[in-house]
């Protein structure tokens, strides 16, 4: 069964629309991401326009991360403090990101723009997340050989130059006592680029807590999800009033396969390792990428498009 999108100008069938909801929902749950970076271009492979992709997916984040974080919070692995901060600053780059977003629209350039970045930061974020996750999985490994339980906690107060900054703040939860400026910066910059390419920012934002600011990875993934919700829909709004790019019917299809897949993914992911997860996640982060990067080599199917202006 299809059903005709108004925004998109196309027919979708039902039951796709439900799977890549579904399995973007699973992802968000299980990494902690808004699941953005796969559920968008996912869309703009199957013809949807990019314009309208990456604004009506932000509804979708919304839903699914919804889901998700309320599954971490029931088990006390939200740090509710710190992703306050992190929503805070990340409104303000929510509504820079969709400004930058109307106008590379009306220059006719957004396509080209999302392409590109998509490739560059799938491409860094899944190299490094992958990288540092199987050294991770190698210095337990020889650990286990040497008859160790567990690898020595890394000291948690004497890390770089990020742990000297001014303007500290305590953040319980986490157990860390840092400067709040870090985190707004990191709030606003992965907000902006998460509203400006469609994505939750959440594969960018969790190796950032964790590898950065040196969050545990028993609350990054919960207060990530909380984090998304809170900007996501931030940018839902702002992507309506400002480019009218948000196609509902398409946000309501992806919602309903999102929700139930995030459940799914919180579920699983109990029963995997930290770095088992973040190995996965680079090596999605970095299929996605490769993908964009294919396409902007290869020459598209036809060279000329007919399309009629006006009424």
């Amino acid at each position: 069964m299809e059903v005709y999108l108004p925004i998109a100008e196309m027919p979708i069938g039902v039951l796709m629309g439900l799977a890549m909801g579904g399995c973007v929902g699973l992802i968000s749950g299980l990494f902690g991401v808004g699941g953005g970076f796969l559920l968008t271009p996912l869309l703009i492979f199957s013809g949807i326009p990019p314009s309208v992709a990456v604004a009506s997916v932000t509804p979708q984040i919304v839903a699914s991360s919804t889901s998700g974080a309320l599954a971490y919070f029931r088990r006390g692995q939200v740090d509710l403090k710190l992703a306050g901060i992190l929503i805070l600053s990340g409104s303000f780059g929510a509504i820079a990101g969709a400004e930058l977003f109307a106008l590379l629209g009306s220059l006719g350039q957004l396509t080209l723009v999302i392409a590109i970045s998509y490739t560059v930061f799938l491409a860094t974020i899944g190299g490094l997340t992958l990288f540092e996750s199987v050294r991770a999985m190698m210095r337990t490994r020889a650990a286990e050989r040497r008859g160790e339980t567990a690898l020595p906690a890394r000291n948690g107060g004497t890390h770089g130059w990020i742990h000297r900054l001014p303007l500290k703040v305590r953040f319980r939860r986490s157990r860390l006592f840092i400067s709040i400026l870090p985190v707004i910066g990191l709030g606003f910059t992965i907000s902006f680029l998460g509203t400006l390419l469609g994505i939750g920012g959440g594969f960018i934002l969790v190796p950032a807590l964790i590898y950065l600011l040196k969050v545990p990875t028993s609350v990054v993934v919960g207060t990530s999800l909380l984090q998304i919700v809170g900007v996501m829909a931030v940018a839902t709004v702002m992507h309506s009033v400002a480019s009218q790019s948000v196609d509902a019917v398409l946000a309501f299809i992806l919602m309903l396969g999102g929700v139930f897949g995030a459940q799914v993914g919180a579920s699983i992911g109990r029963s995997l390792r930290g770095e088992q997860l973040r190995a996965l996640l680079g090596l999605l982060v970095l299929a996605v990428g490769a993908r964009f990067a294919l396409n902007l080599v290869l020459p598209p199917a036809s060279l000329f498009a007919v399309t009629v202006v006006g009424p």
